[in-house]
């Protein structure tokens, strides 16, 4: 718990603690780490389901008193390094935020309306002139695309969004969201962070095209029937060399496919990411965690060390070029399991020690996805194999 100083705390703070299983209480020893003084304003919890989740929720709430957001992970991140099997407490305080959470519960249902209710927790603040909407999703539950366009639907243009998908450690079975003292699946639970002080995003990949494009030729949301007229599954296979689908399981494909993911190209120019989660191995279909519309040109990536690291060089120093010469309090990072899969151990803790030094000296906290939200500009704003930086100033 914090001690009451002589001088006021800062007009805004950001507090980052984390514990793994090994202690012998990972959600009180995480969240009296991050509480680094009075008047919390927001709490965000990334943790392993590996833990006991109800417990270190129980917990958290015990000891801080302040709106909560979080969920499950597939790894997790502080500003020492990767985690896993642990938990990970961020609290932001100060009066230079203004902050308000809402969820969506049963998602799934209507992804659209799901996205809409969560985002009518953005704060309006004459004080607190800049304004983001952090969204934490079962990206198990369907297209999120259409999470984002409801969100877009209610803030429009003005309000950023940034945040990433909830993990269960690529069993691709079930995700968690955290709201107050409720735990969930199948949800939307979202943070308006209104500011006195800039916030910036950055988001980039750094994979790159191989092979030839194909074409869409069937789908149905984020379902891929055929691709050039033939079973997409098969297509997809061929292309990587592989003349069987590896295993049975949406696990055994999803691990396979993180090194291998589609590019999707967007009628802005943009290239978006496109992480294959799974497939029906009857009807040799694919399985995406967001929408590849029929008729969109679709390629083979890959990537390596240098380009991913490169791309988290890029993402920092955008974010940190929009505080506008501001020093940072905090960084979240919303970093794909995919990217993960191809830095390997050692090019991870090297990632996150780039990101560490951008940060300048402020706490980083951040997780492991099974997709990235980051929308600067337009309708769309979903990732996947990506890199999300939200920095605060």
């Amino acid at each position: 718990m914090p001690t009451e100083k002589s001088s006021p705390p800062p007009a805004r703070w950001c507090g980052v603690g984390s514990a793994d299983a090994s202690a012998a209480d990972p959600g009180a020893s995480a969240a009296d780490q991050a509480l680094l003084h009075h008047n919390p304003k927001l709490v965000v919890v990334f943790c392993s389901e590996a833990l006991d989740v109800e417990g270190a929720l129980r917990a958290i709430r015990a000891r801080i008193d302040a709106p909560l957001i979080g969920c499950t992970t597939a790894g997790e991140i502080v500003t020492s390094g990767p985690r896993d099997a642990s938990i990970v407490v961020t609290v932001f305080g100060g009066d230079g935020f203004a902050i308000d959470t809402a969820r969506a519960e049963g998602a799934s249902h209507d992804l659209r309306a799901a996205g809409a209710n969560a985002a009518r927790c953005v704060p309006t603040s004459d004080a607190h002139p800049h304004r983001v909407l952090l969204l934490l999703t079962d990206g198990l539950a369907g297209d999120q695309q259409e999470i984002l366009r409801g969100a877009y639907g209610v803030l429009g243009a003005t309000v950023p969004l940034v945040g990433g998908c909830a993990g269960d450690d690529l069993k691709m079975s079930r995700t968690l969201q955290l709201h107050g003292d409720r735990i969930l699946s199948d949800s939307v639970v979202a943070a308006g962070i209104a500011s006195n002080a800039p916030l910036g995003i950055g988001v980039r990949h750094g994979w790159r095209r191989v092979g030839e494009p194909m074409l869409v030729t069937a789908s149905a949301g984020n379902r891929v029937y055929t691709l050039d007229d033939r079973p997409a599954l098969d297509v997809y296979l061929e292309r990587m060399g592989a003349s069987a689908a590896p295993g049975t399981s949406d696990e055994g494909l999803a691990r396979v496919a993180l090194t291998h993911p589609l590019g999707l190209s967007r009628p802005n120019g943009e290239e978006h990411v496109r992480f294959i989660g799974g497939a029906d191995f009857a009807e040799r279909s694919l399985l995406c965690v967001a929408e590849v519309p029929q008729g969109a040109l679709v390629w083979l990536m890959t990537g390596n060390a240098e380009s991913m690291l490169a791309a988290a060089d890029a993402a920092c120093d955008d974010s940190r070029a929009a505080l506008g010469g501001r020093a940072p309090v905090g960084m979240l990072a919303f970093d794909c399991i995919a990217r993960r899969g191809v830095l390997g151990d050692d090019g991870i803790r090297t990632e996150i020690d780039r990101i560490a030094a951008c940060a300048g000296g402020a706490p980083v906290a951040g997780f492991y996805t099974y997709g990235e939200i980051a929308r600067t500009k337009g309708i769309s704003g979903f990732h996947n194999q990506t890199l999300v930086v939200l920095c605060v100033a």
